[in-house]
């Protein structure tokens, strides 16, 4: 599996150029993880070297840390069975980079996370009435 597309390429460089230059808080763009074991990372932005990632790294041991991890690490990584490390396809979200790691670090992992963030943009958004005098009662 190709763990970067050059659409995610694209994003990663993006969200590393908007970093660098003013107080900002990217969305991940990429879930990476082990098919066999808990390690999970959420990157949000790849330096110009190509390799370093920034983002969520979480190896499973119940603390999830923000920083940097190489990209040709996590492919050269082979696991039993003939396996790698994997991209979540499926993947996307709209929560902040700081609102994962916050919810990885309460919740134990970015896995338990997951669950409570997919949880809260996956419910309704409250309709706001348009007409000032509905919802008034006084």
């Amino acid at each position: 599996m190709i763990l970067l597309t050059p659409e995610l390429h694209a994003a990663l460089r993006a969200n590393a150029d908007r970093s660098a230059t003013r107080d900002y808080d990217p969305v991940p763009v990429v879930k990476f993880f082990n098919p066999l074991g808990a390690a999970t990372w959420l990157a949000s932005e790849l330096e110009d070297d190509g390799d370093t990632l920034f983002g969520l790294a979480d190896l499973g041991f119940g603390c999830p840390e923000l920083g940097c991890f190489s990209l040709s690490e996590l492919a050269s990584l082979r696991l039993p069975f003939g396996l790698g490390i994997e991209r979540d396809i499926g993947f996307s979200t709209t929560a902040s980079l700081s609102v994962w790691a916050d919810t990885a670090r309460r919740a134990g992992s970015i896995i338990q996370a997951q669950s409570l963030i997919w949880r809260i943009e996956a419910a309704p958004v409250p309709e706001i009435p348009t007409d000032p005098k509905q919802g008034n009662d006084g």
